[in-house]
């Protein structure tokens, strides 16, 4: 099999047996966001809006690049979104709005920084 071949074969996290660098793992506390996306897929998969495999289908559409760039759950909230907007339950002017409102509330009471205590 060519090298093209096995590209166009493997999905974008099928990195099994490619060459890559030292794997490091970091046992980290999740941010309070990181929890909040862990907690909406539950609620997601829950009310049968998007299950496991659809998350899984949509993380991996997102393609090499987009994966590459974005952490764990910056993939997952990526996905949702663009499966809500295939599903017809959310626009993208919605989701910014929505946004919009989360930003200006932050701005006006932001959190207290950790640094300065």
């Amino acid at each position: 099999m060519t090298s093209i071949e096995d590209f166009m074969r493997r999905l974008p996290n099928d990195v099994g047996g490619q060459p890559s660098p030292a794997f490091q793992r970091v046992d980290h506390e999740l941010k309070p966001w990181e929890k909040r996306c862990h907690a909406l897929a539950d609620v997601l998969d829950f009310h049968k809006i998007i299950s496991t495999e659809e998350k899984r289908r949509g993380v991996e559409a997102l393609g090499t690049e987009m994966i590459g760039r974005l952490g764990y759950y910056e993939r997952w909230l990526t996905a949702f979104a663009v499966i809500l907007f295939q599903k017809g339950l959310l626009t993208p002017t919605q989701l910014a709005e929505r946004m919009a409102v989360v930003e200006s509330r932050f701005r006006a009471d932001p959190a207290p920084d950790p640094a300065a205590a």
